[in-house]
């Protein structure tokens, strides 16, 4: 289950998602961040898949 705090942070939208537009914000935080945290527990069982984990100013770069 997704914590609400997590939600309503992730819910203010990016620039690139202002200028799309977003009908529910709400519900497009809900379905990023559990499709967010599915990918980091399937990255568990599946350590042969090529995942890179950076930080965000490392993707930056």
């Amino acid at each position: 289950m997704i914590d609400d705090e997590r939600i309503r942070d992730r819910a203010e939208l990016l620039p690139e998602e202002l200028a799309a537009g977003s009908d529910d914000p709400q519900a497009q935080a809900e379905a990023v961040l559990q499709d967010s945290d599915d990918r980091e527990s399937y990255r568990e069982t599946a350590p042969d898949l090529r995942i890179e984990h950076r930080t965000s100013d490392e993707a930056a770069s």
